[in-house]
């Protein structure tokens, strides 16, 4: 995570939940209370957004001192504290959603990448993450994926080249879609990793005429399919699997041979962990 886009996240976040200010803690607590909370997990899980929070609580009391009990990627339950927190009462109480927000849902995507990761331990594959994500939450969301044991695939439209079917059919076809990227990567004196989808056998062998690319990606290809499409690449390129993949197929598909298996369902399909951050009182 770079320090400045985590900044603003914060700033942008604390803004759309204050406004004009938190005035439930404004008329009840004086303005020099501290208090200290701890975060209660109430679910079975992988923790993540431990480090987000810490830098949330800094961001509203630079005075705020955090232990840290379980740290981002640990498997957790019900009953786990994973830290507790010394802060201005006020910034605490001010925290405490956005802390809960973010963590729950880095949380749940963590758990789910955590169990897919599982299902293909041991084999020569990678599960990657796609841009299915919360809009202006992709950092953090990805962020997680990591912490959970996949990885991640291109952040934006701008580090790695796609050429999926909507391209190739506006383009006018498999080699004119290839053409044009190399020659705007002439005009732009760019140099990225290229992926082209295909749909098919037809479309395979369409690629493996033209080259001029990294990675393969056999969308939707039912298990037989996909084994035949990786032998008959035989590592000329890459190989990546997508569409409608789930914890129940992920193994089979990663038998097939594949370099890759990329995941909406990391981001897109993921719960959240449950948690509270509550105000303990002293002894």
């Amino acid at each position: 995570m770079e320090a400045d886009q985590l900044k603003n996240f914060i700033a942008q976040a604390l803004a759309e939940d204050i406004g004009n200010g938190d005035h439930t803690s404004c008329a009840c607590i004086p303005e020099d209370s501290r208090s200290t909370a701890e975060l209660l997990i109430k679910d079975i899980g992988v923790v993540a957004g431990v480090e987000v929070a810490a830098e949330i609580f800094k961001y509203l009391d630079p005075e705020a001192a955090m232990h840290v009990r379980i740290n981002d990627g640990a498997d957790v339950t019900h009953g786990n504290v994973a830290f507790t927190v010394e802060c201005n009462t006020r910034s605490l109480l001010a925290a405490e959603r956005i802390v809960l927000n973010t963590m729950q849902r880095m949380s749940g995507i963590a758990t789910l990448s955590s169990r897919f990761a599982v299902e293909v331990e041991g084999m020569d594959v990678k599960v990657l993450d796609t841009r299915k994500t919360t809009p202006l939450f992709r950092f953090l969301e990805k962020e997680a994926v990591r912490i959970g044991g996949c990885e991640n695939y291109r952040f934006g439209l701008f580090d790695w080249v796609m050429i999926k079917d909507n391209h190739i059919d506006a383009c006018g076809g498999i080699q004119q879609a290839i053409d044009s990227i190399h020659t705007y990567f002439e005009e732009k004196n760019l140099s990225l990793g290229i992926t082209i989808e295909v749909r098919n056998l037809v479309e395979l062998y369409e690629v493996l005429r033209r080259g001029g690319v990294d990675r393969i990606m056999l969308d939707n290809f039912d298990l037989p399919i996909m084994e035949e499409a990786v032998k008959i690449i035989d590592g000329a390129f890459e190989t990546e699997a997508s569409g409608g993949i789930t914890l129940g197929s992920v193994r089979m598909i990663a038998e097939t041979g594949v370099n890759y298996i990329s995941v909406g369902a990391l981001t897109h399909s993921a719960g959240s962990l449950d948690m509270s951050l509550n105000i303990v009182n002293p002894d």
